[in-house]
């Protein structure tokens, strides 16, 4: 979702600001732009659509100016169009907003400041902010915007500049991800570190309620009491390499073939195989504390939330433990029922979810142990559950994840390896995932190897308008990530369900212009899945099929089949969604979409 670069130093700002937005790209937006501070005069520039637009503006700018903010905007308050674009300026145009986040009690502090004189020029709820830190200013940038959001409701990731203080740039965080950065004579702040790591990878988290005060030598963090606050630097573990295409025309395919060495980061050191277990540092309890957990509640949002499916199907079967799905966004606005022998599990690529932030924190209130399944180091999730795994997936920059599900299956699977070996699994049958995961990074390779054979397919395909997957047990999740990815990149209309529930109404739609999708390997429930593919068979439906490798019966009755190799049940998802990515990818390619940053949508969903 929204990006924020801004700096302050002894280069120009613009071209560094632009270069960082560029580098944002993939979370998501629909306009931006751009303020700089320039021989005491406050420049700014927007424009709705594509950084590209803004580039030509920002060219005729003077250059020199040493500080300034870049953003992104993902519409939330007001239609995507330059007046509602931020940085967005007080009356005199002497102060600049940059912001993330939503605030809630906008629409009074807009009749206040109405009422005061102010004019509004845009529908958003950032511009009161300018206003109101206008109002609230004095002699001190940083007095007024601690004052300012004294008064605020909701969140934000909060950049602001002044032409009266042109070397000081204030940041400030309360429900929305925002960092600065510490460079050689020049400082940062950002909502994404990949938006400076070309510069610096030292990075300072700023957490709910701290503000962060910038010059080009110098940096301090106080809390809205004014309080300083002294915080540790942690450093960025990857760089501009993970982040570049490397050759590959997107990053979702670049992202795709990643997945054996991702899944092998995932593992590395964390298999036991003489002991049939798994080793998970993040996770400080003790057995005690762990064969105390009487209930399981994983809690996500969009594909993480598939994953959540899996590891319920996983956690149930091999652990025996009772355990819930819940959407993030549905479980944090009802009265659960947790206590402090429920466990639950945020799961989210960029550890920023709001809403899956929100439940974890509503879970902690209500005396529940949390632990969080994330991609990205030191983000918001991470820092607050009582417990935590990486997935080591490395940065996911395409807006569809892929890679990041993968990891987050084998995750889940490592948890559970871990809670079944305490309770009811035997050693030789925690050997027998061991060795199959184990094996899982050089199946994946099997399966990327036949993507000549999906792109073909996708020819079929493109032109469909509708799509249905269907899949069962341990599968049936993997339907519904295949319906997400397909109408995510190609906007082909598609949905996920469990195969025996095709009778219950979709099957109405079954004719001859309508592709079903089957995910059908040879596990446990192959011969009741088999029914269901006959069943659209008789009704001229068109069949592509995930199968098994050797596979005889799907493959007579399915018009396109795909192999996978053989695993035990609760792995195949992470190689039947393998196929299920690429075809997505390669038809959204054939439509000419934009694979990489698909329409309205945001990487990092970090508002409800």
């Amino acid at each position: 979702m929204c990006g924020i670069v801004g700096v302050t130093g002894g280069r120009p700002a613009a071209p560094l600001i632009m270069e960082g937005l560029k580098r944002l790209e993939y979370r998501g937006y629909d306009s931006a732009g751009l303020a700089v501070v320039t021989d005491g005069v406050l420049d700014i520039e927007k424009a709705a659509g594509k950084l590209a637009v803004l580039e030509k503006r920002v060219a005729s700018l003077n250059g020199t100016g040493r500080v300034g903010l870049g953003h992104t905007r993902w519409a939330t308050h007001g239609a995507p169009t330059t007046e509602n674009a931020h940085p967005h300026a007080n009356a005199d145009a002497t102060l600049a907003v940059v912001h993330n986040g939503i605030i809630e009690n906008a629409t009074s502090l807009r009749e206040w400041l109405s009422e005061r004189g102010c004019e509004f020029r845009s529908e958003t709820d950032t511009e009161v902010l300018a206003h109101l830190i206008s109002e609230l200013y004095t002699d001190s940038l940083e007095e007024a915007v601690i004052a300012a959001l004294r008064r605020v409701e909701g969140t934000y990731g909060l950049g602001v500049i002044s032409s009266r203080e042109p070397e000081t740039l204030v940041a400030a965080r309360s429900g929305s991800p925002l960092m600065i950065a510490l460079g050689d004579g020049e400082h940062f702040v950002t909502s994404d570190a990949a938006a400076v790591v070309e510069h610096t990878r030292s990075v300072v988290y700023l957490d709910d309620g701290e503000v962060a005060v910038l010059t080009p030598d110098a940096y301090h963090i106080v809390d809205l009491d004014t309080t300083r606050v002294h915080k540790s630097v942690s450093v960025v573990d990857w760089d501009l390499d993970t982040i570049e295409r490397g050759g590959h025309p997107h990053f979702m395919i670049k992202e795709i073939l990643e997945q054996p060495d991702a899944i092998t980061n995932t593992m590395r050191g964390r298999l036991l195989e003489d002991e049939g277990s798994a080793r998970l540092g993040g996770i400080d309890m003790t057995d005690d504390q762990l064969l105390a957990i009487e209930r399981i509640v994983l809690t996500a949002c969009g594909t993480s939330w598939h994953a959540a499916l899996i590891g319920e199907y996983m956690l149930e079967d091999l652990a025996r433990i009772p355990t819930e799905v819940e959407y993030a966004s549905e479980f944090r606005y009802r009265t659960p029922l947790v206590d402090n022998r429920t466990l639950v599990v945020g799961i989210s690529q960029s550890g920023e979810t709001a809403d899956t932030l929100a439940a974890l924190r509503e879970a902690k209130k209500r005396g529940a142990r949390t632990l969080g399944i994330v991609n990205s180091v030191g983000s918001t999730i991470a820092r607050e559950v009582d417990s935590g795994t990486y997935i080591h997936a490395g940065p996911e920059i395409g807006v569809a994840s892929t890679k990041a599900f993968t990891c987050q299956v084998v995750s889940l699977a490592l948890l559970t390896l871990r809670l079944a070996r305490l309770r009811s699994m035997s050693v030789l049958q925690g050997r027998e995932v061991v060795l199959a995961l184990q094996r899982l990074p050089d199946q994946v390779r099997e399966v990327l190897g036949r993507a000549e054979q999906i792109e073909k397919l996708a020819e079929t395909y493109a032109l469909a308008q509708n799509a249905l997957f269907l899949g069962r047990g341990y599968n049936f999740p993997v339907a519904l990530e295949g319906a997400l990815k397909l109408k995510e990149i190609s906007y082909i209309h598609a949905e996920g369900y469990p195969a025996a529930e095709m009778k219950h109404g979709p099957i109405a739609l079954i004719d001859e212009m309508m592709p079903v999708i089957f995910v059908a390997p040879n596990d446990g429930v192959y011969q009741k899945i088999v029914s269901n593919v006959q069943e659209v068979r008789a009704r001229h439906g068109k069949v592509f099929a995930v199968v098994t490798e050797g596979d005889d019966e799907i493959t007579r009755l399915a018009d396109q089949t795909v192999e996978i190799p053989k695993t035990i049940d609760s792995l195949t998802p992470v190689l039947s969604v393998l196929p299920l990515q690429l075809l997505a990818y390669y038809v959204a390619v054939r439509r000419g979409c934009d694979v990489d940053q698909p329409r309205n949508l945001a990487k990092s969903v970090t508002v409800e």
